[in-house]
């Protein structure tokens, strides 16, 4: 790497961790804005991993004025993050075009994606749109039948994000049920910090919905990676301590409000694993709607491992409390979401 583009990639972490920052502080002062927003902009995946629910493998993309539509409302909306997933969001081809959208209204934006598709001219054309985040989730060291997402298919895509990504990259990889060697989890995350990335652990449920504790191996793999990957992240995981041991955790999600799910069809829902609630189109969604959200409690809640509604919700978890009741079932199946794991404090 070149000493000009090392000193670009300060600058940029410099202005990443800016922007950060001043959003939440901005969130702590002003509650009527969703802080963090998840859109879809292609359902199909080119991967079909078996513990995960949120793709198919015929979807069409999303056309891109469509998806300009959806981008001009959050933002009116005063949303401070929008993360871009899927599905796999690298099969659309107007991408690029939608990351710059994002960024002309000064939202800040990252992307979730399985990898296979980066290449060193892909990687430039996303430094060029304006990327500020990506994260590849990776669940083991040799393909199985459960996830193709392993390191030896990986790990060249990572040495490209190593030579030629101006924007932060993050490692997740995951335990629980399904995953047959946790201890994989360790190596990856090493891998990952070894690159000057920074590394998360999920924790995946059993298939039938319900929150399998971690046995334990997967606690020691779950705190080796905690205590690897403390850099860049606040400490905002206390919750996933107590989804390890299969406690319950007390918190009042604020998803439908503060945090926002919208489908490829363009509907808003409370998250990914809550698909259906409440369910109303992005472009009828309004601040009324934010405003009832914000006061209702959700059912699910207190063995969510959705990490994205988790940590949005720690900015208000102070505040008022939640007096309406939502009627949402628990789903059949539940996945978790990539978590940031650091320090504890």
């Amino acid at each position: 790497m070149t000493q000009r583009r090392a000193f670009r990639r300060k600058l940029a972490a410099l202005h990443r961790w800016y922007r950060m920052w001043s959003r939440i502080a901005w969130g702590l002062l002003h509650t009527g804005h969703p802080l963090l927003a998840h859109i879809i902009p292609m359902r199909r995946c080119n991967l079909s991993c078996t513990y995960c629910n949120e793709f198919d493998e015929v979807s069409p993309p999303v056309p891109t004025p469509e998806m300009f539509r959806r981008i001009d409302r959050l933002a009116s909306f005063g949303t401070s993050i929008l993360t871009i997933s899927g599905g796999e969001p690298l099969l659309h081809p107007d991408l690029d075009q939608i990351i710059r959208r994002i960024r002309g209204h000064g939202i800040i934006v990252g992307i979730i994606t399985n990898g296979y598709l980066l290449t060193a001219e892909r990687i430039e054309r996303l430094n060029r749109a304006g990327l500020e985040y990506l994260q590849i989730s990776i669940d083991n060291l040799q393909p199985d039948d459960v996830s193709k997402k392993s390191l030896k298919v990986l790990d060249k895509k990572l040495l490209l994000l190593a030579e030629h990504a101006d924007f932060g990259v993050n490692i997740n990889s995951v335990v629980g049920a399904g995953i047959r060697n946790p201890d994989d989890a360790v190596v990856i995350a090493r891998r990952a910090v070894e690159l000057g990335f920074t590394c998360t652990i999920g924790i995946i449920h059993a298939s039938g919905g319900q929150l399998r504790p971690l046995n334990p191996q997967e606690q020691e793999v779950y705190g080796t990676i905690k205590n690897l990957g403390k850099q860049e992240y606040a400490r905002f995981n206390h919750f996933q301590r107590e989804i390890a041991f299969g406690r319950p955790h007390e918190w009042r999600c604020r998803a439908g409000a503060r945090y926002l799910y919208i489908c490829e069809d363009g509907l808003v829902h409370y998250c990914s694993q809550q698909r259906g609630y409440p369910g109303i189109p992005l472009a009828q969604y309004t601040r009324e709607d934010m405003q009832r959200e914000y006061y209702t409690s959700k059912a699910c809640a207190p063995y969510c491992t959705v990490s994205c509604a988790q940590q949005i919700a720690m900015v208000d978890n102070w505040r008022e409390p939640q007096t309406l009741k939502s009627h949402q079932r628990l789903p059949q199946r539940l996945v978790q979401l990539p978590a940031p794991v650091q320090e504890d404090a």
